[in-house]
């Protein structure tokens, strides 16, 4: 059986999980790499990523690289002498580090591959509606997401979960598939397949504000499934007009009913307790919002401080 000396690779708190759980299972980290700290915010303080955090309060050996390339970098990462290397959230390797151990550097995916490579795999299964998703463990080559695969692991994604909610079962069964791996890894005994690339490949594009805007003109189940595939981060948003005013507005959670009716797509109906945005086949029910300069809050909370007028829309 082979004796393993890791290194690990992650910014986020998704990465944070894996690596608790692998050394929870006393295997030997002999050092982490995360990504440099970088100023954050309206004070620009330096920021630490979640794994740098943890690194530094379990006493693991950090490098924070700026350029994976950079000689001495490469010089202080073969002077851990690690054998193996999982990345987890990181980015994309030159060669020279990825073919460094003996054993390789395998990644763990927050998706079925070859479905969704790429920087966002969690959103966009929402986002697309999937009733299915999971987590994949591969060997790193020289493209993003498309190396020889370990194992993977499926779970369902509920009608109404959220982004933030999958991520944290994807998280808990990430750990799980990791330490199956490892103990494939140990024994020798790894087999491998090899991805098969086709036209009905979906991707996970890079989240930005333009495709994170809500287009009210789709139907009430893809409203449904961008707002809760982006939520809590980045937030679906869109724009509020009213009495000449308008509003940049983060939309966290609403639900949809299916209804007929003949109101505009995009009018803004308001209660005392209650706001719906009326869309072609039905309405969606907004529950948490957020206005610019403000807290998250339920709709009840805003529907007490300002009043909409039956012109008002969301656009």
């Amino acid at each position: 059986m082979e004796k393993l000396r890791i290194v690990f690779m992650g910014t986020p708190e998704f990465a944070v999980g894996i690596l608790d759980t692998i050394i929870k299972n006393n295997y030997n980290v002999v050092g982490v790499i995360t990504a440099a700290d970088k100023p954050a915010g309206r004070g620009q303080k330096i920021k630490y990523s979640d794994v740098k955090e943890y690194a530094l309060a379990n006493n693991l050996t950090l490098l924070q690289p700026n350029n994976l390339k950079d000689e001495g970098f490469l010089a202080q990462l073969k002077a851990l002498n690690a054998n193996l290397q999982i990345v987890v959230a990181f980015r994309m390797l030159p060669e020279v580090v990825w073919r460094m151990p003996e054993l390789g550097t395998f990644n763990l995916h927050a998706s079925l591959l070859p479905n969704y490579r790429g920087a966002a795999p969690i959103n966009w299964a929402i986002i697309n509606g999937d009733i299915k998703t999971g987590v994949t463990t591969f060997f790193i080559d020289d493209k993003i997401d498309t190396g020889a695969m370990i194992l993977s692991s499926e779970i369902e994604i509920a009608a109404d979960e959220n982004a933030g909610h999958l991520h944290d079962r994807l998280m808990q069964l990430g750990s799980v598939t990791v330490l199956e791996t490892l103990a494939l890894i140990e024994k020798g005994n790894i087999t491998t397949t090899i991805q098969k690339d086709n036209l009905e490949i979906k991707t996970a594009y890079k989240l930005n504000k333009e495709n994170c805007k809500i287009d009210w003109t789709k139907s009430a189940q893809e409203i449904h499934n961008s707002i809760r595939g982006l939520s809590p981060y980045p937030s679906a948003w869109c724009f509020f007009q009213d009495k000449n005013e308008e509003w940049n507005v983060k939309i966290h959670e609403a639900k949809m009913t299916f209804e007929r009716h003949s109101m505009a797509v995009g009018s803004l109906i308001c209660s005392k307790k209650e706001m719906k945005i009326a869309v072609k086949d039905g309405f969606i029910e907004v529950n948490s919002i957020q206005f610019p300069g403000k807290k998250k809050m339920n709709v009840r909370e805003l529907l007490n401080g300002i009043a909409f007028s039956e012109n008002a829309k969301a656009y």
